[in-house]
Parts: structure tokens; sequence; C-alpha cells
């Protein structure tokens, strides 16, 4: 685990939540009652998730984050900072709700979410000029579309002048996002179905996929890597196509994986790994966390990952 005393060498700039996790043998139909088997609270928000995992790996991390001053905003900065996480730049919104997360999960682990955002959504860029002198001492941004997108293009546009790697998973996506505003970011980290909406493109096979990133690419974005499912994930740049072999295992509760992914990802990047094999061992341990039920408790230390992938 990461030692908040130290500095940190990745930043998340995102979101938290407390996930409401319902265990259900089916989803109801509209205006149908039915009895779930179990239920589980915990922590999450994507931008949280990635902190996590990143931190839990061994990286020293910091978050820019708002809670609210409900019974949740305390909860949630007690588990960034046991997490080793340095909260120093966490803010509380009087007067307002901390973000929440209803999560349904059924049998074969797939899940159904929605998120009120709550008090993520005061996050803004004031909150990213305030936290300026911490952020640069970092190697890389991690950032997420569960706060507003003004805060996001702010962070993109101070790790582009500052010199600092910038990763964006624009989940959950949204139509509105302005990519003329992303140029400069190095790394946008999309599902086939967010691809498709921010790019305008279809992205049903291989070849519009890649077709599809490299139409981002052109307007200013790095690098592209497409999370697929069960077929693995792809890295575009503007001249190469990498696949990233899929990893089998046994799904129990997908929530959250592809948090872990992009927050490993980051860790494994600033170990020195090319991204090639930053993006392998990523996903490696996104499978870890799918084998295991709930969020961040899903995520593995150093020494469970070491155990489940050697070398």
């Amino acid at each position: 685990m990461a030692d908040a005393s130290q500095p940190a060498n990745i930043a998340v700039i995102g979101s938290n939540m407390m996930d409401l996790i319902t265990y259900i043998d089916r989803m109801p139909d509209r205006g149908e009652t039915v009895e779930a088997p179990d239920f589980a609270m915990g922590f999450g928000g994507k931008g949280a998730n990635q902190a996590v995992a990143a931190a839990r790996l061994g990286s020293k991390v910091m978050m820019v984050t708002c809670v609210g001053d409900d019974a949740f905003g305390p909860q949630v900065i007690d588990n960034l900072a046991r997490n080793g996480i340095d909260t120093t730049h966490v803010r509380q919104v009087p007067g307002k709700a901390s973000g929440v997360a209803p999560i349904f999960v059924e049998k074969d682990g797939e899940n159904a979410i929605l998120i009120v955002k709550g008090a993520n959504a005061d996050l803004g860029p004031d909150d990213i000029d305030k936290a300026a002198e911490a952020l640069r001492g970092t190697s890389a941004i991690l950032l997420q579309l569960e706060v507003e997108p003004e805060t996001v293009y702010h962070a993109v546009a101070f790790g582009a002048r500052e010199g600092i790697a910038t990763i964006l998973n624009p989940a959950p996506a949204r139509r509105d996002l302005d990519v003329a505003r992303l140029a400069g970011l190095d790394w946008f980290c999309p599902n086939e179905s967010e691809l498709a909406l921010l790019s305008g493109l279809p992205t049903g096979t291989d070849a519009e996929v890649t077709e599809a990133a490299r139409s981002l690419i052109a307007r200013g974005i790095g690098n592209v890597v497409v999370t697929l499912g069960g077929r693995g994930a792809r890295w575009i740049t503007a001249d190469a196509v990498t696949e990233i072999a899929p990893v089998r295992v046994t799904p129990v509760d997908t929530t959250g994986a592809g948090d872990a992914f992009i927050g490993s990802f980051a860790h494994f990047l600033g170990t020195g790994a090319d991204p090639a094999q930053a993006l392998e061992q990523a996903a490696r341990f996104a499978a870890l966390s799918i084998t295991r039920r709930g969020t961040q408790s899903s995520y593995a230390t150093a020494e469970d990952f070491s155990a489940f992938a050697p070398g």
C-alpha cells in the first residue's frame, strides 16, 4: 500500500461514491417487486476506485475530489486515507449529499448501475488550481466523467502545460463532451460504446474501432486504448495497433473492473513498463478483480497480484 506521507506520483482528479450493492437473481420488471438474496455497502466512484487500485499496487497517490457534509463524507475520506491516499485536497461541500451508486449484480456477475453525483458535481477548476503545487509533483493525472466536463478540460490543459501525462476514462460517456478541448490528452481509454458515442462513428468491427480511434487521434489525442470486454483491449496510435489478449476467469462480480484496469495501467506505466506490458498487466489485474465481490474490496494488493500473475 502507498504511504501518504510521501509525494504522490499519481493524481486522481474525479469522483467518489458510496456503493449500495444489491445481489439479485434477476432484474424486476417495471412495477414488479422481487426479493433479492443479498446486499452490501462499499466505497466506489470511478475516481476513488482508480486511486485505490493504483495505491494497492504501491503507487503514491493523491486525490482531488469533493464529498458531502452527510454521514458518508467522513467515511469516504477515512477510506481513502486507510488506503494510503493523500486526502489533503478532498473538499467537503456544505449542504450537499455525497455521491451514491445503487448497483444491481446478477448471478452471472453482470451489473446495472445508477449514479447520483451529489457533491461530485461541485468539483471545479478552482479545486485543481488550489492543488496545483502538489499536482506538479506527480507524473500522471487520472480523469473520468463523473464530474463536470469543465473540470476535465481544465485538468487536461494543466497536464499539457506542466508536462504531466493525462489519462481520461470517458465514463459514463457524455454526448456533449467537447473532444476539441481534449487536445493534448495523452491517453484516452473508452469502451466500444463510449468510443462510438464520442467519435460519432460505428465500432461494430475491428476496422471500425481503429478508424473511430484514429479520428480522435487526428484531433489531438495521443493514444487510444479501447477496452473490448471478453475480447481484451486494443491500443491504437496514429500508425500502429496493438492487441491486448483477454484474461480468462470465471466472473463473480464485474463491478469496478474498468476502474481496476485504468488505475493499475497508470501504476504499471509509472513503474517504467512499456505501454503494451502495462496494458497486459492491467488486464490481469482487472481479471482478478472480477473473481471477487464488491468494487474496491475486490482490488488486489501487490502481493496478491504477484501470486495471480507471476513475473
